[in-house]
């Protein structure tokens, strides 16, 4: 695979131009958010202008009066490029570029970048790769109009690939080799994640920089990356976290989201995000000091539901530290939400998030009394692996135990019943080995 090198020239100059459009999202937020996306580029954010409109102008997106103001910052400005909170059709991008007189960057084209200077790892190169293509794929025409064969015109005439073409069947042949990768690495991403069925599976989601990273450096005793920047994280990490009652769970922490994340991206870290997908438990976490956090945990809950997440939340108020009015937290508790205010930085708030983490997957376990041969080391070991010991005993060659299991192992415990390895009674279910739950 290619290598990118991104040297340290001058932070590039930008102009960033939203519009209003009804049943929106306030302009002012979502300008906010792609200034702070524009820095993650290493660009400079010179103004931010704003228009309102019922509908966006097929041709340019922003109405005639508008371009020729963007120009005219534009040039006073001396400003590199135009960044636009939105996505541009091919055609817009080329009639904005024509009448701007500078490089236009939309809102996916802007997000993709940030990936791609992000990225290290092979899965990561991957899927930004094969974001950037499908984003590209449609708008060649553009890119090559001045090498592209004119029908008709003297010396065109006559057999062969236009340039056009040619790079076209390229790209689509490179698309196809990286789905391919991609798909071997989603499903050595979906064995790992199903692999340690020992272990309850919780996974950190959220707003990209809403401390995700720096709750798990809190909770698992990690040195994982913290950086006060957007999407610092792209790779999925995993560690090991005991919780209050010696239970231990994976915890896993993914890639953040942003609103309107580009579909083609969402679709791309598939893989990556196979963590969250098959996780029993998820933390939604959000920066509590923001005036934004419901919006900002709707954004993750559509992207959670855009991948096909259906595992059990806890919404997680992270950076409590920073609020102000800690009553005004309440207001995120709307549709009977779970909610745990913390701070991952003073550590205040995290007895009771491993509570509320041990009361959730309590909700997703079995109690049951369990006796086994003393002299059986493996099975006991395999037993206290596999559960938490609530209250144990021995009994002369008996070992009898009060024990919570995983539901997902209940399978594994009537096998091992029915060889006569273990005797076991689970509250609430009927003394056969062919009950299931």
């Amino acid at each position: 695979m290619k290598e990118f090198t991104y040297t340290d020239r001058p932070p590039e100059r930008a102009i960033v131009v939203g519009i209003a459009l009804p049943g929106q999202e306030a302009v002012e937020v979502s300008l906010a958010e792609m200034e702070r996306l524009v820095e993650a580029a290493n660009g400079i954010v010179l103004e931010s202008l704003t228009q309102s409109r019922h509908a966006p102008d097929p041709r340019t997106f922003i109405g005639k009066g508008k371009v020729l103001e963007v120009r005219e910052r534009a040039v006073l400005a001396k400003a590199d490029l135009a960044v636009f909170d939105c996505d541009l059709s091919p055609s817009q991008k080329q009639h904005l570029e024509e009448e701007l007189a500078v490089r236009v960057v939309d809102r996916t084209e802007l997000i993709l970048d940030i990936f791609a200077r992000r990225a290290r790892t092979r899965a990561a190169k991957v899927q930004v790769e094969l974001a950037q293509l499908e984003y590209l794929l449609p708008r060649l025409k553009r890119r090559w109009s001045h090498l592209e064969r004119t029908e008709g015109a003297i010396g065109t005439r006559g057999p062969g690939e236009t340039q056009l073409e040619t790079d076209r069947r390229l790209i689509r042949r490179r698309i196809e080799r990286l789905k391919d990768d991609l798909r071997t690495i989603e499903a050595r991403r979906e064995r790992e994640a199903t692999s340690h069925e020992d272990f309850f599976r919780v996974s950190l989601v959220g707003y990209t920089n809403a401390g995700k990273s720096s709750l798990m450096n809190a909770l698992t005793g990690a040195q994982t990356l913290v950086a006060d920047r957007l999407f610092a994280t792209l790779d999925t990490r995993t560690r090991l976290w005991q919780l209050a009652d010696r239970r231990r769970v994976l915890l896993s922490d993914t890639v953040g989201f942003v609103r309107r994340l580009p579909h083609d991206l969402v679709a791309s870290f598939h893989a990556t995000l196979a963590e969250s997908i098959f996780a029993d438990l998820l933390l939604v976490v959000a920066d509590a000091s923001r005036d934004d956090a419901s919006e900002c945990i709707a954004a993750v809950e559509s992207t959670l539901e855009e991948i096909g997440a259906t595992a059990p939340r806890l919404y997680v108020l992270n950076q409590l530290d920073r609020v102000q009015d800690r009553l005004s937290l309440r207001a995120h508790e709307q549709g009977g939400r779970t909610c745990v205010a913390v701070s991952a930085h003073t550590r205040e708030g995290l007895d009771g998030l491993d509570a509320a983490v041990c009361s959730k997957l309590d909700e997703e376990t079995l109690v049951g009394s369990v006796s086994a041969a003393s002299s059986d080391g493996r099975t006991l070991a395999e037993l206290r692996r596999s559960g938490v010991v609530l209250e144990e005993r021995f009994e002369g060659e008996w070992w009898r135990a009060r024990m919570r299991f995983r539901r997902a192992l209940y399978g594994r415990l009537l096998q091992l019943r029915a060889h006569g390895s273990i005797a076991a009674q689970f509250d609430g279910i009927a003394d056969d080995p062919d009950d299931e739950l």
